[in-house]
């Protein structure tokens, strides 16, 4: 089955981005934040999630593993089809999905067109269990995890350690990634995106 695809984009339609590999043109289904990283005719990766149904075969790509993996966790949720959790994360990064996620914050969701409340409310219930256990983990889930760390700038690294954890990284990564961040001044969101960053290089 296909883990990427990777070609030169020849169309964007809408929340399609038809990639050219070799002659073929693949369409693939996205984001907006995926989309806002790719232009037309440059060469893009899209990480993929087959989703067959009733007789189609619909591709869903992501420029970002995270992203899929958040994408699938969403998909795993009762009630939420790949359409849904596509609107989702064209409203959400995934860090600011996984942050919503744990501190069960509705409007986050509710931004994205046709997803309502009683949906929201269904993510958050289902998909924080799997988040807390994720955040538990890496380790950093223990209130003395990042006992170096200063008092006021505690609270955010654990925060932020969860929402690493949630996205599929381990204790060391999370610890390396983390490590030198001016918690201070960064919001989660921001320590979180600085993380991956560090995490990518």
């Amino acid at each position: 089955m296909f883990y990427y695809i990777e070609g030169v984009i020849s169309l964007i339609d809408g929340s399609v981005a038809v990639v050219d590999c070799g002659g073929v043109g693949y369409a693939v289904n996205t984001t907006a934040n995926s989309l806002s990283r790719v232009r037309m005719g440059g060469k893009s990766r899209f990480y993929i999630c087959p989703v067959i149904r009733e007789g189609t075969f619909d591709l869903y790509g992501f420029a970002t593993q995270e992203e899929k993996r958040c994408f699938e966790l969403l998909t795993g949720v009762s009630g939420v089809g790949a359409k849904a959790a596509q609107a989702i994360l064209s409203a959400n990064t995934p860090e600011s999905l996984s942050l919503a996620v744990l501190s069960g914050n509705e409007k986050a969701l509710t931004a994205a067109p046709g997803i309502g409340k009683k949906i929201a409310q269904r993510v958050i219930l289902e998909l924080k269990d799997k988040f807390s256990g994720a955040a538990a983990d890496t380790g950093f889930g223990s209130p003395g995890a990042f006992a170096p760390a200063a008092a006021s700038g505690g609270d955010k690294l654990s925060d932020a350690a969860a929402a690493l954890g949630v996205l599929g990284y381990g204790a060391n990564e999370i610890a390396a990634a983390l490590k030198g961040l001016d918690i201070q001044t960064l919001s989660v969101e921001d320590i979180v995106r600085q993380g991956l960053k560090k995490m990518m290089k």
